[in-house]
C-alpha cells in the first residue's frame, strides 16, 4: 500500500515514523510537498491513499476524479486562524473587505475565509486572495505586502505567541476543520481495505495520544523539523487524534463546504459528492 505523506498531515507523518504503523498493509510511505498535490498523485497511481484538509477531495471531485472517502479525524478547532498585524486597522472580519489575504488557496484556508466572510454578508470576491506558495507569509504580513494571513499549525502556535500579531478568527468558531483520509474509486480498494485503513488510523491515533512525548520527539528529530520536542508536544496536545470511519454526517459536512465554495464562485459548477463505499 503506497501511503502519501505531506508535512501538514501529522497523523500520516507520525505513521511514517511510528514503529509498526500499517504493518499489515505492507506500507510504502511516499513523501510529497503539500496536500493540494494529493489528487494528482492519486490520479497517477503514485499513492493509494492519503490525508488532507477538507477541501482537496472536493477539488478532486470537481475534476471528476471519483473520490472515495475512508475516514475522518475529530474536528480540529485550534489548527487554523486568520491573523493581522497588531497595529492593523482591521479589527473584525467585516474589515477584511478590499484587503489582501495570504493563504494556501484550494486548501481548508479557502473554506475558512469564505465562511468567515459569509457571516458578514461578504464573499471571496470582496477580498484579494494571495497565494502563499513558497513565500514567507509571516514576513509578507509584517512587512505590509498582505493585510491578513490564514495561518495553520505548526506555525500558528508560534504566531499566536507574538505580540506584533492579532487574532481575528479561529477555525473552531467557523468550520469543523477535520482531516479527511481518502482515495479514488479507480484504485478499487474494497470495503475491507477501507475498514482496515480506518482501524489502523484510529489505533495509531490512540497510541500517539497515550505517548505524546514520544510523538513529539519523533517529529523533532526529523530533518528540517519545524520545532523542538517541547514545541511539538504543545501542538500535539491541542489535537484530538481520534479517527472514525466515514459516515453520512461527515459527507454532509463536505457537501456543505462544496456548496459554499460554489456559492462564492470558487467552483464554476456545483459539486455533488458520491456516497462512499464504506457506508454504502
Amino acid at each position: 500500500m503506497r501511503i502519501g505523506v505531506h508535512p501538514n498531515n501529522l497523523h500520516l507523518r507520525l505513521a511514517r515514523l511510528w514503529p509498526g504503523a500499517f504493518a499489515e498493509l505492507k506500507p510504502e510511505f511516499v513523501p510529497y510537498a503539500e496536500g493540494r498535490d494529493t489528487a494528482s498523485l492519486l490520479e497517477s497511481g503514485a499513492i493509494h491513499f492519503s490525508g488532507t484538509g477538507s477541501t482537496p477531495p472536493i477539488e478532486a471531485d470537481f475534476r471528476g476524479l471519483g473520490v472515495e472517502y475512508v475516514a475522518a479525524s475529530a474536528p480540529r478547532p485550534a489548527n487554523g486562524a486568520i491573523l493581522v498585524r497588531a497595529d492593523s486597522p482591521i479589527h473584525a472580519v467585516a474589515d477584511l473587505a478590499g484587503k489582501r489575504i495570504s493563504l494556501v488557496d484550494g486548501s481548508f484556508h479557502t473554506y475558512l475565509l469564505a465562511r468567515s466572510l459569509e457571516g458578514e454578508g461578504l464573499g471571496l470576491a470582496d477580498v484579494t486572495r494571495v497565494e502563499s506558495g513558497n513565500s514567507d507569509s509571516l514576513s509578507d504580513l509584517l512587512e505590509g505586502r498582505v493585510d491578513a494571513w490564514v495561518a495553520m499549525s505548526p506555525r500558528l502556535e508560534k504566531a499566536l505567541d507574538r505580540d506584533d500579531l492579532r487574532l481575528i478568527v479561529r477555525c473552531g468558531s467557523t468550520i469543523p476543520n477535520r482531516s479527511l483520509f481518502w482515495t479514488l474509486q479507480r484504485h478499487g480498494l474494497s470495503a475491507s481495505d477501507l475498514n482496515a485503513i480506518a482501524a489502523e488510523l484510529d489505533r495509531l491515533g490512540r497510541a500517539v495520544t497515550a505517548d505524546l512525548r514520544k510523538a513529539a520527539e519523533l517529529l523533532a528529530a526529523e530533518p528540517d523539523s519545524e520545532g523542538d520536542a517541547e514545541s511539538w508536544e504543545r501542538v500535539l496536545r491541542s489535537r484530538d487524534f481520534t479517527v472514525v470511519p466515514i459516515d453520512e454526517a461527515i459527507i454532509d459536512e463536505q457537501q456543505a463546504e462544496a456548496d459554499t465554495l460554489y456559492r462564492h464562485g470558487h467552483f464554476d459548477k456545483p459539486v455533488a459528492l458520491k456516497r462512499p463505499l464504506a457506508i454504502a
